[in-house]
């Protein structure tokens, strides 16, 4: 078995019993990257000189943190010292942006010891729900070559499915973390808004946007949120709510508590396999001492059209800085300012981005503002809603992760409704601003990975935790890998 295979907990074992060495880890990952990530294109940046030196550096004891020398993967918006960060777009791509800084994240895990190997494969400006919006070129499932690993953290997933990595970080604007941990059979959380910083990651959405760890199980995820959550003066979204020590109390188990079951969640169109195998884990749940009961999301019909006006008209804004000016893609000879504006812009930015420009754009104009960006605002209030409701019911909520398994690629290239679908059980939450857990928990009968969805309230994850590993203990659907 290959050390980059190991989890963290097994991982920080061996290092700390002078079994390997941390160098021993990055190589490994490193070997890795190159004899497989040719087929998957996880990885559009390596990292690998810098590592190897940090990892030599690294002195690891019994006081040294659970991520001390442990290799890691970056989605390509975060930003780190000196590494060239085009969020997968031609627009920093073609003249390379190197940030002069670390995003808060990268700090805080520079600061436990951990060690950046490299960047990941994303949707450009994470627009995009199977990386086929990169300027990289798709991202491929490592279960099924002609299948998407999922967007926008797409190559993040698949880098932690294919052991190219022991963890990686994600963003999640409307399942993007979530999504893709369930087409590729790794685990992954979207905390609740406020819980990680957002400083120094680029912005698609910023009311939206959050950041997070995908890894191999649930407990791996507790020891990165352990790492990376708190306050941050950066940004002022963060919360100062204390941060617990979700790895500590895994094991209290869900005996005595209600999970909830949407109604709402298990619509025609959904795969039969799907459902099926999302039933079959409230059935573990319920062997495992908890109560089941049926709750109604009643707005959750409306959270698709909600989160595509309220996320364009954020990226509309977000994407303005983007002008050739001050960094990024530049043009020669242009007529006048507007007309480098306009070639900058359009050479560099991709179809997805500009039609998000454009519809956010439309929904913030005059005359069209009250008629959409507000009611979206008042609607995705009732959505909020809904689940504060719920929660009075019941401690969590259970449904599957997407309405199908990984799908071709190309499947919906001349289709972006089809594609924005894909979203309909991962966008309520975002809308709430609540954290969610998924989960492995069955494969279809073509062999892929099928995922279960935990939701809690606000600042609930160390809950999602304790009812994710406690299924995990149950099952052993994390435990399978891709053949590679």
């Amino acid at each position: 078995m290959s050390l980059s295979s190991l989890t963290i907990s097994e991982a920080g074992k061996k290092l700390r019993a002078k079994e390997i060495s941390s160098a021993d880890l990055v190589q490994a990952c490193i070997d890795r990257i190159e004899k497989v990530d040719g087929a998957i294109n996880a990885v559009v940046y390596k990292n690998f000189d810098r590592a190897l030196e940090e990892a030599k550096k690294t002195k690891i004891d019994t006081k040294s943190s659970p991520l001390a020398g442990i290799p890691y993967l970056t989605k390509d918006v975060y930003s780190e010292h000196g590494v060239p960060t085009t969020a997968c777009s031609n627009i920093l791509r073609n003249k390379t942006y190197a940030p002069a800084f670390d995003a808060t994240t990268i700090k805080r895990l520079k600061n436990v010891g951990a060690i950046s190997i490299g960047k990941v494969n994303t949707d450009e400006f994470t627009m995009g729900a199977s990386t086929e919006t990169s300027c990289y070129g798709v991202t491929k499932n490592p279960w099924d070559i002609t299948r998407v690993a999922g967007g926008s953290s797409g190559g993040s997933a698949a880098a932690v499915a294919a052991d190219e990595c022991i963890f990686s970080l994600g963003t999640d604007t409307g399942g993007s973390i979530r999504q893709p941990a369930g087409f590729v059979g790794c685990t992954g959380i979207r905390p609740t808004y406020g819980r990680t910083s957002r400083y120094g990651v680029m912005s698609m959405a910023s009311s939206l946007d959050t950041i997070g760890p995908l890894a191999k199980n649930v407990e791996d995820l507790a020891l990165v949120m352990e790492a990376i959550s708190g306050h941050d003066t950066f940004d002022g979204t963060t919360s100062k709510e204390a941060v617990p020590a979700y790895s500590k109390t895994l094991s209290k188990g869900i005996k005595g508590l209600t999970v909830g079951l949407p109604k709402e969640y298990f619509i025609k169109g959904i795969d039969p396999e799907v459902e099926a195998a999302v039933r079959e884990a409230v059935k573990v749940f319920e062997s495992l001492g908890a109560k089941v009961k049926e709750v109604t999301l009643p707005h959750t019909k409306y959270a698709v059209a909600t989160y595509y006006i309220l996320s364009p008209s954020e990226v509309s804004s977000n994407m303005a800085r983007y002008d050739g000016i001050r960094f990024g893609h530049t043009v020669e000879k242009p007529a006048n300012l507007i007309d480098y504006y306009e070639r900058v812009r359009s050479e560099g930015f991709g179809k997805e981005v500009k039609r998000r420009i454009m519809i956010g754009t439309y929904a913030l104009s005059a005359g069209y503002f009250d008629a959409y960006y507000r009611q979206a605002q008042k609607v995705r209030t009732l959505i909020a809603q809904d689940f504060t409701k719920a929660f009075k019911d019941v401690d969590m909520i259970v449904s599957p992760v997407s309405p199908t398994p990984a799908f071709t690629i190309g499947a919906h290239a001349n289709d972006p409704v089809a594609m924005y679908l894909e979203d309909v059980f991962t966008i309520p939450q975002v809308m709430a601003g609540i954290p969610a857990l998924a989960v492995p928990c069955g494969f279809s009968k073509n062999t892929l990975p099928i995922a279960l969805q935990i939701a809690g309230p606000q600042w609930s994850e160390e809950l999602l935790f304790q009812a994710g590993y406690a299924y995990e203990q149950a099952t052993d659907w994390h435990t399978k890998k891709p053949s590679l």
